[in-house]
């Protein structure tokens, strides 16, 4: 591998997430950077495992270029490996915990993973099923003790420390595939350039807001939003607590004893949390700022959280295709006593150029709804093998979000619909064609159609709203237990409701919007 030392053709070359990384575990080596389980790293460990889980992962043939995959929960080794790829240029791919054995091995598949890097207290199980159905899979690599594959923590323990080097990497290369489910019925792979992840890091490090003594506690999943803050807050020359998972009493009885400065959550999070009945005997008081985003907040609940917690509040708003900020709301501009200014995703961030369009492509009057389109180098550079798909994320040279919004008078965004028809349940996007796909194979259904309402939890439940055959009858947790086993728990309907016809629209096709209007004529927007 080539580093950047070597060539003076790179007197130009732009900083990346490894340079960034690097940088961050150098500057305090001797400060505590990760405090995850039962495991207090200081920077200086942090690098050295970095650099042995690097070697390791190169012996095994893993290098620039190659691409591997993820499936864990948060345990210190999903670190290591994680800022190892960086080390190594090679490209990850993130599987989701809660997926499917079909969605992940078609992940898999799609990408051209050569190597799956496992949890093996958790998926051994998984791994050898989805290591039957992938025969491109070279190398399974288990972050522990293992009966399947090799164990790389041991692989990596037998390297010693080396210095950590940035690669050679160009702005365009490709740095990551994650995958979001589309209208094809497939999830598409969206693939993040090297100049992307360095965009996102420069816009949390300087619009974001963040207290002057970082200590960050990270409860959602590495493999997702949470490794989004790791950089950042070494940077700040914080420290980062780690949790397995979000347990609400855990996150305020943590918080409480390590003085937590920072935090990142979604809005089901934060009412789990002002619904607890023991959330006013824990002391949150250290907390100076609480990162949101993934889903859109209840103005309500939002009001509440500022009078109950301060003013502590920041929301991001982004999307895999361009991730977590594009705009941003800031602590001051979450006034409890202002439910409209609350229901906005706040106001576009400096580093982007963002636009409200219509379908021809043409900016829509102040005030008017339009579809929130982004340019800059946050931009994603495409769905991996979908050029139809692409060409139409991409139209009139922008990229287009799906989300529809209006700007008021101050150029705060406010969303008001979904122009594709993706529902954001507790933060986690499901796609309505994939779970109907799943529905219409029962064979008392003649047709189907999953929409999100509104829930005081989850912001919106999945729904299916579906027609019978007729002389059929409908067992409705047998229709749920069926989209799980095939698409997981988060796809999987919370509700079941039978009627006699679906909406059509005047083409014939299901009217969607006619059919949420339904559920949502009494809220104000058509998100929650």
């Amino acid at each position: 591998m080539t580093d950047v030392t070597s060539d003076p053709s790179q007197l130009y070359r732009p900083v990346f997430a490894a340079d960034l990384l690097i940088h961050a575990l150098d500057q305090n080596p001797d400060a505590p950077a990760v405090d995850i389980g039962e495991r207090t790293l200081t920077a200086r460990q942090m690098r050295d495992q970095v650099s042995r889980y690097s070697q390791a992962l190169r012996s095994k043939g893993v290098g620039q270029g190659s691409q591997t995959s993820m499936l864990s929960l948060n345990r210190p080794e999903v670190l290591f490996t994680m800022a190892a790829n960086q080390v190594n240029a090679s490209r990850s791919t993130p599987l989701h915990p809660m997926g499917s054995l079909e969605d992940q091995a078609y992940v898999l598949t799609d990408c051209g993973a050569e190597t799956l890097i496992f949890d093996p207290d958790t998926f051994t199980d998984r791994a050898r099923q989805l290591a039957d159905m992938v025969p491109g899979l070279k190398n399974l690599l288990a972050l522990g003790p293992t009966e399947l594959g090799e164990d790389l923590d041991a692989l990596a323990a037998g390297f010693e420390p080396q210095p950590l080097v940035a690669p050679l990497v160009d702005a365009e290369d490709l740095m990551g595939i994650s995958y979001s489910g589309g209208t094809t019925g497939t999830p598409k792979g969206i693939m993040s350039a090297y100049r992307g992840g360095a965009a996102m890091t420069m816009i949390q490090m300087s619009e974001w807001q963040w207290p002057d003594e970082v200590r960050f506690l990270i409860c959602t999943p590495l493999s997702h939003a949470g490794a989004a803050f790791f950089t950042p807050t070494l940077l700040k020359g914080g420290s980062l607590t780690v949790l397995p998972g979000f347990d609400p009493e855990t996150f305020m009885r943590t918080v409480e004893q390590q003085r937590i400065t920072a935090t990142m959550l979604v809005p089901t999070m934060l009412y789990v949390l002002l619904d607890h009945p023991k959330f006013d005997q824990y002391d949150l008081s250290s907390l100076q700022t609480v990162f949101y985003g993934a889903s859109a907040a209840s103005p309500t609940r939002l009001a509440e959280a500022v009078r109950r917690m301060g003013p502590i509040f920041f929301q991001f708003y982004g999307q895999a295709e361009c991730p977590m900020a594009i705009t941003a709301l800031r602590k001051e501009d979450h006034d409890p006593e202002d439910l409209t200014r609350l229901a906005s995703c706040g106001r576009p961030v400096p580093w982007v150029h963002v636009a409200l369009l219509d379908d021809e492509g043409n900016e829509v009057p102040r005030g008017e709804p339009g579809e929130i389109c982004v340019r800059g180098p946050l931009v994603m550079k495409g769905y991996l093998n979908k050029p139809e798909q692409t060409a139409e994320a991409f139209a009139h040279g922008w990229l287009h979000t799906g989300d529809i919004a209006r700007a008021d008078d101050e150029g705060f965004l406010y969303i008001v619909d979904r122009k594709k028809d993706m529902i954001i349940t507790g933060g986690f996007n499901v796609y309505p064609r994939e779970v109907e796909d799943v529905i219409s194979t029962h064979p008392a259904v003649s047709a189907v159609a999953v929409i999100g309402v509104p829930d005081d939890k989850w912001g919106e439940s999945v729904k299916a709203v579906v027609v019978l055959r007729p002389g059929h009858e409908l067992d409705a947790e047998e229709l749920i237990a069926l989209v799980k086993e095939h698409k997981g728990a988060v796809q999987a309907p919370k509700s079941v409701e039978v009627v006699d016809a679906i909406p059509l629209s005047a083409l014939g096709k299901p009217d969607k919007k006619a059919l949420r209007a339904r559920y949502w004529e009494a809220a104000g927007r058509l998100v929650n």
